[in-house]
């Protein structure tokens, strides 16, 4: 195991390019199980994730392989095997992604109860209830996810849950549609940038897909998708996370790609913090007033502010000028950077949903450990703020979802490094 060495108290300066989004390109690379012909890939970025993905579509007969400038090709070469075990899926939570182009192209999916994450129950059940809707039949096998279908028939389909609308189940249920008869329409879609490059992506192959982006999205199914050239966007929650580095540091980075497009809440509450936020010609320039004010938050499913930043701002608001309150309305349980950061000299309390911040003048170095990605993300940020030396225990989590972000924060000026244990 590897862990982060973190020396506090350096300022940032830069520029720091924003790879591409992890939760764009995981379910893109799912649906080249549907894809006749090669796929390509461009700004995928290089996680454990994207690599465990890589892994399962290469059990499931799909070859891949990145060239000389990073772009990855994908190609079917085997459409005989159906069943993402346990091995595999139980290591990533997208894997469940795999579900409804494998039901639509070779009409049966066996799939394994997904992992992930420790961040609280996130229950699959919107998934299996759209791809019935769609005419699959289902049985529980072994702790696998069996669906079976000889056509998927085009319906009327709700998947709006208890915390909201679901990304995976809306992306599963539009791209297994894509290959079904008739025409669907999921209402209560999710609204993410994620699931609007899923459907640039898939109309770039010959899909028939509208509405993308908003709640109502309507899929009129095609006989057949053909391979295509596409370009990952850019991934918002790395770049949310590089904003407060800059603010929690008084930096000044220049986030290289980012788009303030796909994070206008996640902008504003920053602005009420007293981050400054400037659109420029690549990207977007972040520094930092010397003064944070304390604000209320409430994450949501998009276009509100979102669940995958709650970590990072709750450790910026651990020093600010006042009170603040962050409620959690997504994954309820999602605190368990709470008690870590409390070691660092934060004063936070939890009450239910709910996490109460009493702002402090600053937070001390401190060996801590890592429970989820964005735990991890926001144990960092608060390194790099702290007084004295922090160590990160299970570097591995961030892995996940942040491409080299120590060498990045390393070359505007912060003393990261990793050291094996």
């Amino acid at each position: 195991m590897q862990h982060f060495e973190i020396v506090g108290g350096n300022r940032l300066k830069g520029k720091v390019p924003i790879s591409g989004a992890k939760n764009a390109a995981l379910p893109i690379m799912a649906a080249s199980i549907l894809v006749e012909g090669e796929t390509v890939l461009r700004n995928v970025p290089d996680l454990a994730d994207v690599r465990q993905m890589q892994v399962l579509l290469s059990r499931l007969g799909v070859k891949s392989h990145r060239d000389a400038d990073g772009a990855m090709h994908l190609t079917v070469e085997d459409e005989m095997n159906a069943h993402a075990e346990y091995e595999l899926v139980s290591k990533m939570r997208a894997s469940v992604c795999v579900m409804g182009p494998l039901l639509a192209k070779r009409k049966r999916a066996q799939v394994s109860m997904p992992g992930g994450c420790a961040i609280g129950a996130r229950p699959i059940d919107l998934h299996i209830r759209g791809l019935q809707a769609l005419g699959a039949d289902f049985e529980l096998v072994n702790g696998d996810v069996l669906l079976r279908a000889k056509k998927l028939k085009g319906a009327e389909i709700f998947l709006g849950g208890p915390f909201g609308s679901s990304v995976t189940a809306t992306a599963n249920v539009m791209m297994a549609a894509s290959l079904g008869q008739g025409k669907t329409v999921i209402e209560s879609a999710a609204c993410e940038p994620e699931i609007v490059d899923l459907a640039n992506f898939l109309n770039a192959c010959g899909a028939r897909i509208t509405g993308h982006g908003t709640p109502e999205v309507t899929i009129e199914g095609v006989t057949s998708l053909t391979g295509t050239e596409h370009t990952v966007i850019a991934d918002r929650i790395e770049a949310g996370t590089f904003m407060v580095a800059a603010a929690i540091t008084n930096g000044d980075l220049e986030l290289v790609g980012a788009r303030i497009s796909h994070m206008r809440a996640v902008v504003d509450q920053l602005r009420r913090i007293g981050v400054i936020i400037e659109r420029g010609e690549t990207g977007v320039s972040v520094s930092s007033a010397r003064r944070l004010e304390p604000v209320e938050i409430t994450t949501q499913p998009y276009p509100g502010f979102p669940t995958d930043l709650q970590a990072q701002v709750m450790t910026m608001l651990c020093l600010a000028d006042g009170n603040s309150v962050v409620t959690e309305k997504i994954f309820p349980d999602r605190f368990m950077h709470v008690p870590e950061l409390n070691r660092m000299g934060a004063h936070l309390r939890k009450e239910g949903p709910t996490v109460i911040i009493e702002g402090v003048k600053r937070l001390v170095g401190a060996p801590v450990m890592a429970s989820d990605l964005r735990a991890s993300a926001a144990l960092i940020l608060a390194g790099l703020v702290a007084k004295g030396t922090t160590h990160i225990s299970r570097a591995y989590h961030i892995d996940r979802g942040y491409e080299r972000i120590e060498e990045k924060l390393a070359a505007v000026g912060a003393k990261i490094r990793r050291v094996d244990d």
